[in-house]
């Protein structure tokens, strides 16, 4: 019988938490027991799991020895103080918050793109799951990248609020319904102004470099992943989609890839599916996206103002490949390559 592993999934109660049991059920993860853990706001709620229930125990009481694995999301604040304790008690933890992801002692982890770095994790004890938005680009930038150099990247994002949580898919219902019902408008709590009918250019709070600290994200986390020496640019856009983030990615790379080129190796690249047929038309959309592991890939085209540039349309599922799935997929590669 193949080896079973102790699994605690902390943050256990939010919309990455759920997510993750689902996926673990799902993929049918070895794991000889699931342990939900989050705060006392949640400590006792059920959780469904393989036909059953799974009830959620506090955070702050939970003893980690004996525990394989973490499966951390349960906010940066959170992860800063309980994810180190869990790696001093032998549970490797793979955090899904921004806390970790540029500390250089820890691995910032995609699994299509570098696998390898998850034996880095013995250094800590933790994996760092990147940023939504920058799994979902790595992905379609890895295959283009080996196969001819990407110098710079300009991104534009058009993201789902599920990325902000689950207040702020409530507030995008409400004030969408009380427009429609009434012609009233809900005033805005999560975001700075009203997300119904509307994009704000505006993800996170802003920096001193004018940029957000999500575009910044974008940059710093593609840089440690991929290759330090891609410059990269970003503008990230919060739009009224409850589900699923969409981006305009273009590149310049160092020897020329026609478009024909470039969507033979995507569609033969790992997590990419390629939906580029312009004569249907057909293209993925984030609502066609939602549920789906892979990462979308359409209206592959040679950028025609430079002589080695493309332009891509990449969609995922943000709570899935990029949050969820992309954490599961971790432990997974941790249990195969390295918990043996």
């Amino acid at each position: 019988m193949s080896r079973q592993y102790k699994v605690a999934v902390a943050g256990a109660s939010g919309n990455v938490g759920r997510e993750i049991i689902r996926i673990l059920e799902e993929r049918d993860f070895p794991a000889s027991e699931i342990v939900p853990l989050a705060s006392s706001r949640s400590a006792g709620s059920k959780i469904p799991y393989k036909g059953g229930e799974l009830t959620v125990q506090l955070l702050e009481e939970y003893d980690f020895k004996g525990t394989d694995i973490g499966l951390f999301s349960p906010g940066a604040s959170v992860s800063k103080i309980y994810a180190p304790k869990a790696a001093e008690a032998g549970c490797v933890v793979v955090d899904n918050t921004s806390f970790f992801r540029m500390d250089p002692e820890i691995p910032l982890v995609v699994p299509e793109v570098n696998p390898e770095a998850i034996a880095d994790y013995k250094k800590r004890g933790i994996i760092a799951n990147p940023n939504c938005s920058t799994i979902q680009m790595v992905v379609a930038l890895k295959p283009i990248h080996d196969a001819a150099g990407i110098k710079r990247v300009v991104v534009d994002t058009y993201q789902a609020v599920s990325g902000a949580g689950k207040d702020a898919m409530d507030e995008l219902f409400e004030q969408t319904r009380s427009r429609y019902a009434t012609g009233e408008e809900v005033p805005p709590k999560k975001f700075l102004k009203p997300i119904a009918f509307n994009v704000l250019p505006h993800i996170d709070a802003f920096t001193e470099n004018g940029y957000t600290k999500e575009e910044m994200k974008m940059i710093n986390e593609t840089q440690k992943i991929l290759d330090p020496k891609i410059r990269l640019t970003a503008t990230t856009v919060r739009v009224p989609v409850f589900n699923g983030h969409s981006e305009a990615v273009n590149i310049e790379t160092e020897r020329k890839l026609t478009a024909a080129e470039a969507r033979e190796i995507l569609s033969k690249a790992p997590g990419i599916t390629v939906v580029d047929d312009i004569s249907k038309p057909d293209y993925t959309t984030p609502a066609e996206s939602s549920g789906k592991d892979d990462t979308f890939v359409s209206r592959i085209r040679e950028d025609i103002s430079v002589d080695n540039g493309l332009n891509l349309w990449v969609v995922s599922d943000n709570l899935r490949k990029g949050a969820a799935l992309n954490t599961v997929q971790i432990a997974e590669v941790l249990i195969r390559d390295h918990l043996k």
